[in-house]
């Protein structure tokens, strides 16, 4: 049995500063959300769940939530279906121009958002195609910020990956669809699962592409969130970011139960 090396000393606690200050900003939304006071401050005047009550009264921040989720939904299906394919392709084929074209695939993670956002604003302006301000021309910069996501853990589960297994399947008669219903979705369903559930967090929290191309009569909790509080710090923001907080660690815990970190951990998004 091989023996794990000690983590040296300046590392762990690197590792535990990097820790405090990822989940610093967690603790004082939660806290501020459950503020007791009338105005949105840190630390808390009391602890009190009237603004989780006002969140689920707002006419502002819960269509915004629902609208979010929907929109979160529909991309991680369209994200999920695409990067697959997308990644299947990549991984099983030889072709001219390979790299270049994952390269393509994976340019969403290298673009700043807000280049990204304003860049298929134009598209859209000068397409013709009616995208503009709609759901589906919203629904399509999502795909194209969270599909990367997908390609990567796609790829990883595909790492190592046997192909005489689908052989001697198509061997023994299976054809294309059973063999990849039996042998190749049970070895890329990890990755699927983890790809389907990032995406679904980062379209949930996107706000650059959205901020270009939502329509007039909605808006995604990003946009709400940042609309409210450019002139008012209305406590009721924070408690919808506890919502959007338990959405991300309820998220997590399934990427956690049904793939395998480690495997993800070393995905190679380039």
């Amino acid at each position: 049995m091989r023996r794990e090396r000690p983590v040296p000393l300046i590392m762990s606690a690197l590792a535990m500063v990097s820790l405090v200050l990822l989940l610093a900003p967690v603790v004082v939304v939660i806290l501020a959300g459950l503020n007791a006071g009338d105005h949105l401050t840190f630390p808390p005047d009391g602890l009190s769940l009237r603004w989780v009550v006002a969140f689920f009264q707002s006419g502002a921040f819960l269509p915004a939530y629902l609208f979010s989720l929907v929109l979160a939904v529909c991309t991680m299906f369209f994200s999920t279906t695409l990067g697959t394919t997308i990644a299947l392709v990549l991984a099983r084929n030889e072709f001219p121009g390979k790299q270049m074209a994952r390269a393509f695939f994976m340019a969403p993670l290298m673009l700043p958002g807000i280049v990204l956002g304003l860049a298929l604003y134009l598209f859209y302006l000068s397409s013709g195609l009616g995208l503009i301000r709609t759901m589906p021309g919203l629904v399509i910069g999502h795909v194209l910020v969270t599909c990367p996501y997908v390609i990567g853990t796609v790829n990883a589960s595909l790492v190592g990956f046997d192909k005489s297994f689908e052989e001697a399947a198509r061997s023994l008669g299976a054809g294309p669809i059973k063999t990849f219903r039996a042998i190749t979705l049970p070895i890329i369903s990890p990755g699927i699962i983890a790809g389907s559930v990032f995406s679904f967090i980062v379209s949930f929290g996107q706000f650059d592409v959205s901020l270009f191309l939502t329509p007039p009569d909605y808006n995604p909790l990003p946009i709400a969130l940042y609309s409210s509080l450019r002139y008012t710090f209305e406590p009721t923001a924070a408690a919808a970011g506890i919502f959007a907080i338990f959405l991300v660690v309820v998220s997590m815990l399934i990427t956690a139960r049904f793939t395998n970190l480690r495997k993800l951990a070393n995905v190679n998004f380039s």
